[in-house]
């Protein structure tokens, strides 16, 4: 999962950024409306972690541009404690959780994992995702199967996390570039066949029936036994 945090305390950004990379997130950060805009349209995130007092254009003004032009990522707003008003005017335009500052990281932690789930992602709350005989802790980074058990690392794991959310959906080379290293990442197709392949072998040792086919000039799909 990628989310992007909009946030101008950068101090707090990178603090929430490095509590949501433990938590194995891929993340982004930004400090001012308009780079998170630019950024939230782009439609590789899976939530936005958006603050309300920003410079060049405030977090309701990014709220209300995202969903009058019909982008529906999951938003978090971060309010000051007691701003009633700016938790009833997020909501109003398409917020779909506010958190007030200071928060507990449990409490943060546990309302992306249920703004997620309510988006319709592949996510239960042990943090547990499963595709035919395949399940994968996203927390432990443990891939499961028939018994077996074998560790990913992080990318991999993002790689099949991503591949189980489009289930039976192609997946291109440059969707999977965006999601796992950023739109404006340097890494290339090859990349992504490096880590298919790493994947493919571990499916193969574990036995599984899933299996990820390549559909020749257009990306991956990941596939049940017939």
């Amino acid at each position: 999962m990628r989310i992007l945090i909009v946030e101008d305390e950068v101090h707090l950004a990178e603090a929430l950024s490095q509590i949501l990379r433990k938590n194995h997130y891929s993340v982004d950060t930004v400090h001012d409306g308009q780079s998170g805009l630019d950024n939230a349209l782009s439609g590789i995130y899976d939530l936005l972690l958006l603050d309300i007092m920003l410079p060049e254009m405030d977090g309701i003004q990014v709220l209300r541009t995202l969903r009058e032009q019909g982008v529906q990522t999951p938003v978090i707003m971060l309010t000051a404690k007691g701003e009633t008003d700016d938790k009833i005017a997020g909501l109003d335009y398409g917020a779909d959780d506010y958190i007030a500052k200071p928060f507990v990281t449990g409490e943060l932690l546990a309302r992306i994992r249920a703004a997620l789930r309510r988006k319709g992602e592949a996510v239960i709350p042990d943090d547990g995702l499963r595709f035919g005989d395949l399940e994968l802790n996203t927390s432990t980074l443990k891939l499961s199967c028939k018994g077996k058990e074998l560790k990913l690392i992080l990318k991999e794991s993002e790689l099949l996390e991503l591949l189980i959310a489009r289930r039976q959906a192609v997946t291109s080379k440059e969707q999977i570039i965006e999601k796992l290293w950023g739109f404006d990442s340097d890494a290339e197709h090859n990349n992504v066949e490096v880590y298919i392949s790493f994947l493919r072998k571990k499916l193969t040792f574990l036995n599984a029936g899933a299996r990820i086919s390549t559909i020749r000039g257009v990306g991956y799909v990941l596939e049940a036994a017939d």
